[in-house]
């Protein structure tokens, strides 16, 4: 037999996990000076220019 467990303090953990995790991807989106954000945009955009243009016709 496993321990028992207190299903108030595991639904506790797994919300204070998953805002972890939603904080994390925030900080990630948001922390960024703006200059790096739009660098990472433009190389975005040129990467997908240049494959669009490598594609062959049919």
């Amino acid at each position: 037999m496993g321990k028992p467990v207190n299903l108030k303090q595991a639904r506790k953990r797994k919300a204070r996990a998953e805002k972890a995790k939603k904080a994390e991807a925030n900080r990630l989106l948001h922390g960024q000076p703006k200059a790096v954000t739009d660098l990472a945009k433009a190389r975005a955009g040129k990467a997908a220019r240049e494959l669009d243009g490598k594609k062959l016709e049919s």
